[in-house]
């Protein structure tokens, strides 16, 4: 990320800054990587060590399905009744050591703060409208956005006017980063990246809330979820700069990598983690070569999994899966276009399917509860 500044702060770091009273702001440098990853310096009205009360909630990591045959899965989001708000509506679907995947049905806000202190969030908004609320300040969110909320940010989700925000959650075990092979050695975005940092926006405000009283934060860490009652408000920033805060990209401003032949996935990857990358498939123009087949081939996953959360279009290559659902195709065996997509595919121009991939470097395993939503028939399909 880039350098960003917002409210006021002093002119040198770790030096006396005073409010109009002559107390001093409380200094919070946030980092990751012991001081030597990306680092923000926030400066509160009340010391964020400030907790009265403590409890334990409960465990969060799902429980996942034993092992059965190997084969492709496909899981209908759209079925899934759980509805509530941020931290409640999260249905885990699939996970593995290194990220959890989960749908949510967002029907009303946050009446606590939450934090992840195990890795960073990114939310997808498949449709809907509204605004996350941080300790950096406040972004709105739309349809396409995809929001990156760093380990540590204490943030409260609400949806605009209580009206339900699908999205895809993807809660990692690490930093989630624009791809290594975009940036130049000073991590600026290079001139065939598909986007650069002008498609990237931050906290729009920041709203500073000098109150006292009694603030519930959830933390997320170690497998449970954990209360933490402050007493102050949690977003009492006055200031913050540094490199590590909130960030959107919205998929819409993913420009399309295409060629005279079918380009492999990789060029649609937008962003990274460990053992993980993000994919977009938007709308683009077709291979131009006047013998191209546009459907992509048949490929074994031989090193990854890969996962489709489908936003919207026709996707060309599928047939009988649905807005909203997840196809899982897993390493160990190949998967391709179904029954007569190739040839169908021959002489078209254009596609405009909207898709989020996700390709994992480790085996996901699928949660329990997500067989209810499962079509069965799906590993057949290509028969």
């Amino acid at each position: 990320m880039f350098y960003r500044q917002m409210g006021k702060i002093p002119h040198k770091r770790h030096t006396a800054f005073r409010k109009d009273d002559g107390s001093l702001f409380r200094e919070q440098v946030m980092g990751t990587k012991g001081f030597s990853g990306t680092q923000s310096i926030l400066y509160h009205h009340h010391m964020p060590t400030e907790v009265v009360r403590t409890s334990l909630i409960g465990k969060y990591l799902p429980e996942y399905e034993e092992q059965g045959p190997l084969k492709h899965r496909h899981l209908m989001t759209n079925h899934i009744k759980k509805n509530g708000d941020a931290l409640n509506a999260r249905q885990y679907l699939l996970g593995n050591e290194d990220l959890l995947i989960a749908t949510g049905n967002i029907t009303e806000p946050m009446k606590s703060y939450y934090r992840n202190g195990d890795g960073d969030e990114m939310i997808y908004i498949h449709y809907g409208n509204g605004k996350i609320e941080t300790m950096f300040g406040t972004i709105t969110y739309r349809p396409g956005d995809y929001v990156i909320i760093p380990i540590g940010t204490i943030y409260r989700f609400i949806p605009e006017n209580s009206e339900k925000t699908k999205v895809l959650f993807i809660e990692s075990f690490s930093q989630i980063t624009t791809p290594r092979r975009y940036r130049n050695e000073y991590g600026q975005l290079l001139e065939h990246s598909p986007f650069c940092e002008r498609d990237i926006r931050g906290p729009e405000i920041l709203e500073t809330f000098d109150q006292k009283g009694e603030y519930e934060v959830i933390t997320k860490t170690r497998g449970y979820l954990h209360s933490h009652i402050l007493n102050h408000h949690p977003f009492d920033v006055e200031g913050w700069d540094g490199y590590l805060y909130p960030w959107v990209f919205n998929i819409e401003d993913f420009e399309p990598i295409t060629g005279r032949v079918h380009q492999p996935p990789p060029v649609h990857q937008t962003f990274e983690g460990h053992n993980f990358v993000v994919c977009s498939f938007v709308p683009r123009l077709f291979d131009y070569h006047p013998e191209a087949i546009p459907a992509p081939y048949t490929h074994s996953n031989v090193n990854s999994d890969e996962l489709l959360y489908y936003v919207e279009g026709n996707f060309m290559s599928r047939k009988g899966v649905d807005i909203e659902s997840i196809t899982l195709h897993p390493s160990g065996i190949p998967h391709g276009p179904h029954p007569g997509t190739t040839e169908a595919s021959i002489g078209k121009k254009e596609t405009l399917e909207l898709a989020v991939m996700i390709d994992t470097f480790k085996p996901l395993k699928v949660v329990k509860q997500a067989k209810i939503i499962e079509d069965d028939k799906y590993m057949f399909t290509w028969v």
